[in-house]
Order: structure tokens, then C-alpha cells, then sequence
């Protein structure tokens, strides 16, 4: 009962995080939650809390890390990789070595094997708070790559020389050979364990899939469970299983295409909405139980009265800066051998420069592992006596672990701020838009006479999107739009005016019927003409030219039809055409003009001379206006072709998944921004199923 109250007590303090969080912008999410936790700390009534560093690492750290390798940018990440290593193996091992000595040298006490024990778990920085900070600060894609890939791959450098460090301590002995051999066999058998689980994983789904065993259930369960379960297998075979976890979540990936239709879309979409609760829980459990440790590692210290406090406080500030100075020139040093692609030059220093090393120093904070490493010091030695320092060592952890993060808190908003969440949305909506007009270009490529009734609706659904979504950002230019009215006004006027023509040509045309074709036609150039005189032409600064030559065209055209008919009651040839019969003509000339421009839209909008969502406006005011003009709609044949829509629109969806896929694979847009354009893709899908 008292785990299970402490269980309650810690997710009530993450949720009151979130909400905190809200009042207090400028302190980040997990300085609040470390706060939470030494409160808690202090409640009387509280039970003392032992962190299990074995037990920590199988039940927050693998999963956490698994999600972070799963949704990271990997093009991004393998980009960045040239520098990431470096930093998750180089910086790690230099700061143990760096931090060491300096530390030994201050304050001899501590024996330089536990010196270095402490270097080492100082080496790893936090993926959770890495992860926390990215909506504190604005980093670039290659800095969060960088970040990022750093996180991922230093906890095993690190653990390993911590593990080495403290052996040494223990027993007095250190073998570099052996040392080395397990490093290399610890590092990269994680690796290879992490990728062939990843593809037998991949293998199994495909099969499952196809054979029809697999369902949200399993899917989900076995999605939670493998992460545990390649984590544990690697460490029983003495290797990394960090890095196995890692190399997992960045192999595997259960059809998150989700072209598999609409129950794989509807998957996804529980997929994602129960690790995202779930590393929320598990993120914000990290940093309170952070919170309920430190009192209690440094206490024990404060309280010695052989230790001076102020020398603990002082040291912790020299750890701190020593640790920050070597990642800042590690990070400058990797940077600097930068060269001008056109000169093939050195680049010289710049602030800028500076200021991006800064930024990389900074986001790299000490967390969790680096205290849960502190805590797996053992209590004696091989002789028996008591490790020594082991208190002290512990108390330095926590302050550096504190320190860095109030600095990353502080420091990055000021060297990197945020991005606005309006220009993030903006950036969002017009990253949709291109995708959305990518499809839709897509699907007019596949366009056919047989398969034009099936394919338009959907081409305009697409369309109708990117007008809502143009709308939400003010990107409807009403100037555009005018233009492409007059331009089909023309396209319109140019169709009866070949129609006239050839209707005057033809001598093999019944007269009356010539006659009647004719006057509609020039009826119709005069309505034509009529509604171009009084619209503004925004294609050309002669308005005034064009206007008047509009008039003169129109003017002639009259004395032209008045003379005509004139001479054809002067000469009592035929009689006066009667009304009824010019306005059957003049309605079957309107609606094949009509025909003629929603076909050339159509055209134009497999061009792309015109924005697709214009064209889509255009086309729903001339369908209008054909059905209007209509008498009788052919209701049997839109039942007949409502199926074969549903069939394009599912397929249309495929179609999406795809550009999306595409986009990314090009580096148009990160891994989080596809993220997104899928999860709207899938309950589109969904939503579509449920109409069936």
C-alpha cells in the first residue's frame, strides 16, 4: 500500500508540473519537477524513497531512450553523425580524464580513480532534459541532431568508464587492454543486438500483418513490451543496453507509414497517443525522483562536520566550469576545421560561431544517469574500508547535475530563443499546403476520361483543404484570384467567338438554325464583353486602354447584329427568330462555354500557372452555374460513381502517405513535422471508414 500511495504522489506531482509549468514559462518543465520532488522530499509524512540504479535503468531510462531513437529525424541523425560521435565518445572520455586529474589534483583526498569515476558519470548528458529543451530554445536541425545523437550514444562511454573506473578503485588494479576490449565489445555489440532485433521485429509485424493476426492489441503491447525486453537481453550478455535499446528504436518501425489502410492508420494514431502519455509520465517521474534524491545524497555531506561546506560548494562550482569549458572547446575545436566550400579556406572565428558553441555547451545538461551512475558506488572496497569519499563524491554529482540545468534554463532563451508558436503554426500550415498540392498534382497525373467523374471530387476535397488552410494564415490573395475570373472570362469569351466563326463558315447548316446559333452567340459575346468592361483588369496597367477597346470591340459587334437584322427584315428572307428558340440555343452555348473553361481549369491546374485552391473556387462557381442551367441531373450516375470516389479517396490517402514520406526523405521537412502530417492523414482515414 505505501508503494502504491508513493506511485500516486509522484504522477500528482507530473501533473501539477504541466499546470505549474503554465504560470512559470521561463523556468522549464523539468527544473519545476525537480523542485516537486525535494518538496516532496521534505513532507514528513512522505516515505523515504531508495532508487534501484538497475531497476532505474530498465523501467524509465530504456523506454525513454527507445522513443527518443524512434522518433528522431534519422536523416538528420546519420547527417550529424561525424560529429555526434565524437562528442558521445571523445568529450565523454575526455571529461572523465579532464575532471579527474584536476579534481585529484585540488583536493587529494579522493583517490584518482574515483576521480575519474566521477568524470565519467559526468560525461553522459540527459536525453530527457535534451529533449525538454528544445521548447525553451530555437535549435538549429543540425544542432538537434547533434544534441540529440550525443545523448543517445554517450551513456554507454560513460557507463563503461564509470564501471572501469570504480574496478579500479575497488581493487587497486587497472589493465588498459582489457579495458578497451570490453569497451569496443560493450559499444558496438549493443549495436548489431539492437539492429538484428529491430529487423527480426520489422519481419515478424510484416508476417503477422499479412497473415491477418495482428490487431491493436498486440500491436500496442508488444510495441510497450520489446524495448524491456531488448534492454534486459543485452545486459545479460554483458553489452550495452543502452545502446541496444537505441540502435531498436531506430531500426524498427511497425508500418508508421501507415499505407496499410485505414485499421493500421487507426493503430498509429493509439500508438501515438499512449507513448505520448506515457513519456510524459515517464520524463516527469525521472526529474521527481531526481528532486526526492538530492536531499538525501547531499545531506550526508553538508552535515559532516570533517568536510568543509564551503570547500564542497567551492568544488562543485570548479567541476561545473572545468566540465563546461572542455565541452565548449571540444565543440569549437570540432567546428573549427570547418572550410569555405567555394575557396576552400579556413572559416575565421565569428561571434556566431561563438554563440553556436555556446548554444552546443549549454544543451547538453547532466541528469538522471549521471546520479543514478553515483549511486551504484559501492559502500567498501576490496580490503573492507569504506570507499572513500563516496558522500562527497555523490554531493558533487548533484550539484553540477543542478547547476547545469539552471544554466541550460537561464542561457539558452537568452543565446537561442524560441521560435514563436504563431510562426511555428504558420510554418506547419504552409508545410500542409505544399503537401496537399503535391497530391493533388499526383492526382491529376492520373486523370482519364473513364476515371474524370471518380477522381475530381477528390482532386476537390484537396483543394477545399488548401483553401481553409490559406484562409487560417491570410494567404488568399484576392488580386490572384480576380485574375485567374478574368482570365477564364476570356478563355470563355475566346470559345464563342470560334463558335460564331465557325457556325458562319459552315454552308451546310440549316439557315434558321445558323441564324438562331448566331444570335446567341452574339448575345452571349455581349454578356461576355459586358461583365469584362466592368471588371477591373488587374493583368495589365492600361486599364483605361483596355476598357475603351472593350467598348469600341462591343460597339461594333452591335452595329454589326443591328445591320443583320435589319437587312433580314428589310428583305423578309426569314422571319423575326422567335425568343423561345434563341434562349434554348443561347442556354446549350452557355453551358458547352461552361464545359470549355471548367475543362481548361482543369488543365491549368495540372500545370500549376494557378494556384490549385483558386481554381477550385472558380470551378465551384461555374458548377453552379451548370446546374443551374440544367434542367435535369443525372442522379443515378453520381449513386453509381459514389463507391469508386470512396475507392480513389482511400487511395488518395496512400497517395498523401507517400508525398509525406517523400518530403522527408528529402529533407523538406523533420521527423516531428511528418509526425504530424501523418496523424492528420490517419483519422482522415478513419473518418472515412466510418462513413462506409
Amino acid at each position: 500500500m505505501a508503494i502504491f500511495e508513493l506511485i500516486l504522489c509522484i504522477l500528482g506531482a507530473v501533473v501539477l508540473s504541466s499546470f505549474i509549468s503554465r504560470f512559470i514559462p521561463r523556468i522549464s518543465t523539468p527544473l519545476v519537477q525537480i523542485a516537486l520532488g525535494v518538496a516532496l522530499a521534505f513532507l514528513p509524512a512522505f516515505p523515504h524513497v531508495k532508487l534501484d540504479p538497475e531497476l532505474f535503468m530498465v523501467l524509465f531510462i530504456a523506454p525513454l531512450l527507445y522513443v527518443e531513437a524512434h522518433e528522431i529525424d534519422k536523416r538528420m541523425l546519420f547527417k550529424t553523425l561525424k560529429f555526434s560521435l565524437p562528442m558521445a565518445i571523445g568529450l565523454a572520455l575526455g571529461t572523465m580524464a579532464v575532471v579527474g586529474f584536476m579534481l585529484h589534483a585540488v583536493w587529494p583526498v579522493i583517490p584518482l580513480a574515483a576521480a575519474f569515476a566521477l568524470g565519467a558519470a559526468l560525461g553522459p548528458t540527459d536525453a530527457v532534459a535534451v529533449s525538454s529543451l528544445s521548447s525553451e530554445a530555437s535549435f538549429t536541425k543540425e544542432q538537434s541532431g547533434i544534441l540529440t545523437g550525443e545523448s543517445l550514444f554517450n551513456d554507454a562511454s560513460g557507463v563503461i568508464g564509470f564501471q572501469f573506473s570504480i574496478l579500479a578503485a575497488v581493487t587497486g588494479s587497472f589493465s588498459m587492454a582489457s579495458a578497451t576490449k570490453d569497451f569496443l565489445l560493450s559499444f558496438f555489440g549493443g549495436i548489431i543486438i539492437g539492429i538484428v532485433a529491430g529487423f527480426i521485429a520489422n519481419w515478424i509485424f510484416t508476417l503477422a500483418r499479412q497473415l491477418g493476426w495482428e490487431t491493436m492489441t498486440t500491436r500496442i503491447l508488444m510495441e510497450l513490451f520489446l524495448p524491456f525486453l531488448v534492454f534486459l537481453g543485452a545486459e545479460e550478455l554483458h553489452i550495452s543496453g543502452i545502446l541496444a535499446v537505441v540502435a531498436f528504436g531506430l531500426t524498427v518501425h511497425f508500418d508508421r507509414n501507415g499505407i496499410g489502410g485505414p485499421n493500421v492508420a487507426r493503430t498509429n494514431i493509439v500508438s501515438n497517443s499512449v507513448w505520448t502519455v506515457l513519456s510524459f509520465v515517464l520524463n516527469g517521474t525521472v526529474f521527481i525522483l531526481l528532486g526526492m534524491q538530492l536531499p538525501g545524497a547531499m545531506r550526508a555531506s553538508w552535515d559532516d562536520h570533517n568536510v568543509s561546506n564551503t570547500a564542497l560548494v567551492s568544488i562543485i562550482l570548479l567541476v561545473t566550469v572545468v566540465a563546461i569549458a572542455i565541452r565548449f572547446l571540444w565543440v569549437w575545436l570540432i567546428a573549427a576545421p570547418t572550410r569555405d566550400r567555394e575557396t576552400g579556406k579556413r572559416v575565421t572565428l565569428k561571434a556566431r560561431s561563438l554563440r553556436d558553441s555556446a548554444v552546443m555547451t549549454f544543451g547538453g545538461p547532466k541528469g538522471t544517469i549521471t546520479l543514478a551512475l553515483m549511486f551504484t558506488i559501492p559502500y567498501t572496497v576490496a580490503s573492507g574500508a569504506a570507499f572513500p569519499m563516496r558522500n562527497e563524491l555523490i554531493f558533487i554529482a548533484s550539484g553540477v547535475i543542478v547547476l547545469t540545468l539552471l544554466l541550460a534554463n537561464f542561457m539558452l532563451p537568452l543565446l537561442a530563443p524560441a521560435k514563436d508558436d504563431a510562426d511555428e503554426s504558420e510554418k506547419l500550415i504552409e508545410i500542409t499546403i505544399e503537401e496537399l498540392t503535391r497530391t493533388i498534382q499526383e492526382l491529376s497525373n492520373r486523370v482519364t476520361d473513364d476515371n474524370r467523374r471518380v477522381i475530381l471530387p477528390v482532386i476537390d476535397s484537396y483543394n477545399n483543404r488548401i483553401t481553409r488552410l490559406r484562409q487560417r494564415i491570410g494567404g488568399f490573395n484576392v488580386e490572384e484570384f480576380e485574375t485567374l475570373q478574368i482570365d477564364a472570362l476570356h478563355w470563355e469569351k475566346d470559345y464563342v467567338r470560334d463558335r460564331l466563326a465557325n457556325t458562319q463558315a459552315d454552308t451546310q447548316m440549316n439557315e434558321h438554325n445558323r441564324q438562331l446559333q448566331i444570335e446567341a452567340c452574339e448575345r452571349m459575346m455581349d454578356q461576355i464583353m459586358n461583365t469584362l468592361r466592368h471588371t477591373a483588369d488587374k493583368k495589365t496597367h492600361h486599364r483605361a486602354v483596355s476598357q475603351i477597346r472593350g467598348r469600341v470591340h462591343a460597339l461594333r459587334r452591335q452595329i454589326t447584329t443591328f445591320a443583320r437584322r435589319a437587312n433580314n427584315k428589310f428583305r423578309r428572307t426569314a422571319p423575326m427568330l422567335n425568343e423561345n428558340e434563341i434562349y434554348y440555343y443561347l442556354r446549350a452555348t452557355q453551358i458547352d462555354a461552361i464545359d470549355h473553361v471548367i475543362n481548361r481549369l482543369y488543365k491549368e491546374m495540372r500545370s500549376g500557372t494557378y494556384k490549385s485552391e483558386y481554381c477550385t473556387l472558380l470551378l465551384r462557381d461555374y458548377r453552379r452555374a451548370r446546374a443551374e442551367l440544367r434542367s435535369r441531373k443525372d442522379v443515378a450516375a453520381a449513386a453509381k460513381a459514389a463507391p469508386q470516389i470512396d475507392e480513389v479517396k482511400h487511395e488518395s490517402y496512400s497517395i498523401e502517405l507517400g508525398v509525406i514520406q517523400d518530403m522527408l526523405d528529402s529533407g523538406e521537412i523533420s521527423r516531428n513535422q511528418a509526425k504530424h502530417l501523418r496523424r492528420n492523414v490517419y483519422v482522415m482515414q478513419v473518418d472515412a471508414e466510418a462513413e462506409l
